[in-house]
């Protein structure tokens, strides 16, 4: 039978020219902010609106903004929004470097780019829960049916019926065993082939380990000479890992059980530029006028260095040398003894360094270096980790990425002093949480979060 009619071909023509409505609507935002005018006539501007245009259109189709997966969750589709926007974002601050002989205002450049992320965000938010809308009232539905029933498929009808947004039409169950369906009972393996041809079914799903290999090959084979897609579903499935990973070795696969979103080249690549840019704007607008304050302040009331650098463990726990603001006197006990409340060697502009943070703000220039992350597990001394690694299970988990200076857990609460079993163990839960679903949204929804917990101020910040 035809396969029904898919105007989801025409969705990847009518994201792009929305994006780029989004990204035109936003430079002429930015002009009337800037200039008092929606059309600014300059030829400069004028080439780099064509040049954001290009740039856009290149980033679009590198990044797959075009392919939206239906069972795909909205934080997804930003996050991967926001991935783009970070590599776009680079590309562009790197031409602006060299084409220094034209002159474009940074701030016309920021708006535009604000407008442009607050736009392209809204529209497609609201398109995510537009096309949801629109399959639970019948359109953009796709027919499956599921081969082998038992509890991975039983789970599997539930997960269709509770979320009925991503267009799955449940039509029913084919197995060789007749008596061991309880409902919707269409037939055998045999009869599957006859079904999908006189019916509309556009997906099948094979539940492992029901079926033999024999079996899968068949229907692979059938489902690949009639335009059906075919998907497996196995154990694996019920390991709860959202991070499985298939890998191949030679033409044998393998699932891969322990892959973290940050094991991908890509995300580490976006991670990095926006840890380089972040770091470079820290450094340029902040460290440029603050490190002479605050180094003034910490040599007139102690004697010592501006700096105190301590040996952490960071990524594959690998030792480096991290930086902060000294808010101590100098003293013997410094690597081998925390913090406590009412410390007596911190001095009284380090506890006001400490109480908002600003002590950790030359960890920026390890930032930069690469030794750390803007986001991430906080980094702890050694002798620390030492003490609470054979105590904790997966604690070496948080060491598998680069460590930040804030992270959720600091972004919870879990801020200075870790004496008790309970604050390691819960800081460290947070942590392992962040390594297993870290995505570039988490990583602004922690930044945010952190700048809140710190105008509250919090009693454990001493």
């Amino acid at each position: 039978m035809a396969r029904s009619y898919r105007y989801s071909t025409y969705f990847p023509v009518l994201f792009l020219l929305a994006d780029l409505f989004c990204l035109n609507l936003a430079v002429l935002l930015a002009n009337f902010e800037r200039f008092g005018t929606l059309i600014y006539i300059n030829e400069s501007y004028l080439t780099l609106q064509i040049a954001l245009n290009v740039i856009w259109l290149v980033i679009f189709f590198i990044t797959r903004l075009h392919q939206i997966d239906r069972e795909g969750r909205l934080i997804d589709h930003v996050n991967k929004l926001l991935t783009a926007l970070v590599v776009n974002l680079s590309v562009v601050f790197a031409l602006w470097f060299v084409a220094k002989p034209f002159y474009y205002s940074r701030q016309h450049l920021f708006m535009t780019y604000l407008c442009f992320t607050l736009l392209l965000v809204f529209w497609r938010t609201v398109w995510h829960y537009f096309i949801r809308y629109s399959r639970m009232k019948g359109f953009n539905i796709r027919n499956v049916v599921i081969v082998g029933y038992g509890e991975l498929g039983v789970e599997l009808e539930k997960y269709f019926k509770i979320n009925p947004g991503i267009g799955y039409r449940f039509l029913g169950y084919f197995d060789d065993r007749k008596e061991s369906v309880e409902r919707k009972y269409l037939g055998n393996l045999e009869q599957l082939k006859e079904y999908s041809l006189s019916n509309p079914v556009d997906v099948i799903f094979c539940c492992l380990p029901r079926l033999i290999e024999g079996e899968i090959k068949d229907l692979i084979d059938f489902a690949e000479n009639n335009l059906i897609k075919i998907k497996i579903i196995s154990q694996f499935s019920k390991l709860g890992n959202r991070n499985l990973t298939i890998q191949r070795y030679g033409g044998l696969p393998v699932i891969n059980v322990s892959a973290i979103p940050l094991d991908s080249r890509a995300n580490q690549l976006v991670k990095r530029i926006f840890d380089v840019i972040f770091s470079s704007l820290v450094m340029i607008f902040i460290f440029s006028w603050l490190i002479p304050i605050i180094g003034l302040l910490i040599k007139l009331e102690s004697p010592g260095p501006i700096f105190f650098k301590q040996y952490r463990n960071g990524r594959d726990n690998h030792p480096f040398l991290c930086w902060k603001f000294r808010t101590m006197v100098v003293n013997k006990d410094a690597d081998s003894k925390q913090a406590t409340k009412n410390d007596p060697r911190i001095t009284k502009i380090g506890a006001i360094l400490r109480k908002t943070s600003i002590d950790e703000l030359p960890q920026f220039i390890n930032v930069f270096l690469g030794d750390m992350s803007v986001v991430g597990p906080r980094p702890h001394p050694i002798k620390l980790n030492e003490k609470f690694q054979p105590q904790i299970d997966r604690f070496i988990q948080r060491h598998a990425v680069k460590p930040g200076i804030t992270g959720l857990a600091q972004a919870k609460g879990f801020r200075g002093e870790t004496s008790l079993f309970s604050d390691m163990s819960g800081r460290v839960r947070l942590d392992r949480f962040y390594v297993k679903n870290w995505s570039l949204i988490l990583d602004f929804k922690i930044i945010l979060l952190t700048v809140i917990s710190i105008m509250r101020g919090s009693e454990n910040a001493y």
